[in-house]
């Protein structure tokens, strides 16, 4: 089975229901001024700028009951935007339990973690389902290689996600391992870097876009978190062809629009036992009769560690349908 694939049916991220305007997807009238294709690249509130096929940028307004963001496919004819259906969605939570989406047709997540400051628990294992679920390729990128425990950390990943997906290490001051984040975006795939504030993704960003110079705060030794350097996603085109998109800091992941049936199809780890078929559809791979999960950890093929990691992320998936 390729890294990152798994059984089970992905909603494959598309934007959701009234997030754009009903009609929005299609442009029927024509006054005789030519549609022109581009991406959204940057999101500035009341406007979005454009970037064409055909070449160069404008700023299009939007409209009251207009919604769109970094990534985008849109039709520009005149001052009116349309835009296009979307998959790859990336949504997250706000700090008030909002729904936000951060960027749209997203081939790659890039999952960026450092041995200081470490990731909170559960963070990679609910960024591998998130970006599952919505058909996005989930990538781990260990960064800060060179600080003390880096080949560690490293290590342990590699042990644990690299039948799942690669797994690169990579060091933004010194440019180790970069050109292997862009090369995962060459054709012009357009890609995401997240993960909590402090882990380097500015410093990625700047080693890996030419000419770009973004403001990378210190990490702070005492709370050991960084202050949030980025405030909107924004596109930035790579040499080698790819887009990489530049997001605020994800303090953590909070799925949004995730089921557990897709936490039980896309746990890393679990491929190999799911090339055999549970006995139940809806397996959740907890005490069901006849599951090949559960037969792999008790034949130590899945570590109890793992399957205690799967299960707690199970239960916080299942609590807000619960309260639903």
């Amino acid at each position: 089975m390729e890294k990152g694939g798994s059984k089970g049916g992905a909603k494959r991220g598309k934007r959701k229901s009234g997030e754009t305007p009903p009609g929005d997807t299609r442009d029927t009238r024509d006054d005789g001024t030519p549609a022109e294709p581009g991406r959204v690249v940057a999101h500035h509130g009341v406007a979005v700028l454009v970037r064409f096929d055909a070449g160069g940028e404008r700023q299009i307004w939007l409209t009251p009951d207009q919604r769109a963001v970094a990534g985008d496919r849109v039709l520009v004819r005149g001052d009116r935007l349309v835009v296009e259906e979307a998959h790859g969605v990336l949504r997250r939570r706000d700090a008030r339990g909002r729904e936000r989406t951060i960027a749209t047709n997203l081939d790659l997540l890039g999952i960026v973690v450092a041995p200081e400051p470490r990731e909170p628990p559960g963070y990679i294992d609910r960024g591998f389902v998130i970006a599952r679920a919505a058909g996005i390729e989930p990538m781990i990128i260990v960064n800060k290689t060179d600080l003390e425990g880096g080949p560690e950390l490293a290590e342990r990943l590699e042990e644990i996600y690299g039948p799942s997906a690669t797994v690169l290490r990579v060091c933004a001051e010194t440019g180790e391992g970069v050109e292997a984040i862009a090369a995962a975006l060459s054709g012009g795939r357009l890609g995401a870097l997240v993960g909590p504030s402090g882990v380097g993704k500015s410093s990625l960003l700047n080693a890996l876009v030419e000419d770009l110079d973004l403001v990378v705060s210190e990490l702070n030794r005492r709370s050991q978190k960084g202050r949030h350097t980025t405030t909107t996603a924004t596109l930035h085109s790579l040499a080698g062809g790819g887009i990489l998109v530049d997001t605020a800091g994800f303090k953590d992941f909070i799925a949004v629009d995730v089921e557990t049936v897709e936490v039980a199809a896309f746990f890393p780890g679990f491929e190999t036992a799911l090339e055999s078929e549970c006995r139940f559809r809806d397996c959740l791979h907890r005490s069901e009769p006849e599951c090949p999960v559960l037969a792999a950890v008790a034949a130590g093929e899945i570590s109890e560690r793992r399957h205690r990691a799967y299960l707690a992320l199970l239960d916080e998936i299942a609590e807000p349908s619960r309260r639903r």
